[in-house]
């Protein structure tokens, strides 16, 4: 790969204002908060003396000091020591230098030049390195596999800023890259935490295809993935929002997060692939129906049970989810799982769900009031159940709304 150009013209003149001005603004917000510093410690002399001495005043360059680009995999406690040992940045001389950063930096300096700033713990540096490496990646499969190896001996703030780079870049979306991605985030070799980073990284594809959905299901639902795990299951429900936007096709990733919500061993994991189908709000066909349809008495955690009532008010055929819900309701011991199936058999209904509520308001007395309260509203002519909730007197009327 040929060594990227540090001059300004690989900039857009767009680009470079945006930048030049994203810049200019920070620096504007961190003089104010200097500037309140001097008014408070004004007569101690602190302040003064603070940024005579602070180190960093050059232009950024490589520092024997910080990790390399290559190399070898270096431990955990070396990476540390290299951070503290790192030159820092003061706040005013860290934001006067974004310009020089901004024009000379590349892909092949651009690890040695970000280790100071990364040291200054300012989480606007690390938005603007994010978004500098990013641009730095392009659509150049190349450089995304460069950074992609980074990532397997980065520290955590500079994992953090790789990873998210490479879900932003347009690289990410390249097969090669994707196809790096998913073998890397399940890598065995790696530590859980890395795996799952990388596979948040994925997060931002179109679609993901038949044989990736099921590799990533067979490791969300396998005992020792842990975290990554977790991460699998997320990645499948947020590329399945971005597929159903795009061609309304959500079965396929529906059908395994079903698989992991009802077979994985960890509650986590089983708890994250249920509830993200709310985000979505797809049409469930009969055979999704089924399948939340037996989380409601199989499942042994209270909030996958009301996940699953939730995913099924979205059902194409009401009077089904009704009659599931209504036989669910009378054994079903805990109340925030109750207050789920009858909410939400007025999202799947309507006005129509009124008799099946009434039935589980003599069941359980403690609903008559919140049934009273639905049954005005309907009668006052509102149907819409958006409307019908923010029309209740409570809508928390048992205490649940921090395990929605």
């Amino acid at each position: 790969m040929q060594p990227e150009s540090s001059s300004r013209s690989t900039l857009s003149s767009g680009l470079w204002r945006t930048l030049r001005r994203r810049a200019w603004i920070l620096l504007a917000g961190v003089l104010l908060l200097l500037a309140v510093g001097l008014l408070v410690g004004r007569g101690t002399g602190g302040v003064a003396e603070g940024r005579s001495e602070a180190p960093g005043a050059e232009s950024p360059r490589p520092s024997s000091q910080t990790p390399r680009a290559g190399g070898g995999p270096a431990s955990a406690q070396a990476v540390e020591e290299a951070e503290a040992q790192a030159p820092r940045y003061a706040a005013t001389t860290c934001w006067s230098d974004l310009e020089r950063f901004n024009e000379g930096v590349s892909l092949e300096t651009f690890r040695d030049w970000a280790a100071p700033l990364l040291a200054s713990r300012d989480p606007l540096v690390r938005m603007y390195l994010k978004e500098r490496l990013t641009e730095l990646i392009g659509k150049d499969a190349g450089r995304a596999g460069q950074v992609l190896e980074w990532t397997r001996e980065a520290g955590p703030k500079e994992f953090k800023v790789f990873a998210m780079a490479l879900k932003d870049s347009e690289a990410v979306h390249l097969p090669e890259v994707a196809r790096r991605l998913v073998e890397m985030g399940l890598d065995p070799e790696l530590d859980s935490e890395r795996r799952a980073g990388l596979l948040s990284s994925l997060d931002s594809q179109k679609q993901l295809s038949p044989e990736v959905l099921t590799r990533l299901t067979d490791f969300a639902k396998d005992p020792a993935s842990g975290e990554g795990g977790w991460a699998a299951a997320r990645t499948i429900a947020r590329v399945m929002k971005n597929d159903h936007e795009r061609s309304a096709n959500a079965a396929p990733y529906l059908d395994k997060l079903l698989s992991i919500g009802t077979q994985s061993l960890d509650e986590h994991v089983r708890y994250m692939a249920l509830s993200t189908p709310m985000e979505t709000a797809p049409v469930l066909d009969d055979r999704a129906i089924d399948g939340y349809s037996k989380v409601l008495t199989s499942e042994g955690s209270p909030d996958g049970r009301g996940a699953a009532a939730h995913n099924l008010a979205l059902s194409s055929d009401s009077a089904k989810v009704l009659d599931t819900f209504s036989r669910a309701f009378e054994p079903e011991q805990d109340v925030c799982v109750r207050w789920a199936l009858f909410r939400f058999s007025a999202r799947a209904a309507g006005r129509d769900a009124l008799p099946t509520m009434a039935k589980m308001a003599l069941i359980d007395p403690r609903f008559q009031p919140t049934y009273q309260d639905f049954e005005r509203i309907y009668a006052s002519g509102v149907v819409d159940f958006e409307r019908v909730w923010l029309a209740l007197s409570d809508q928390d009327p048992y205490g649940c709304l921090h395990r929605d």
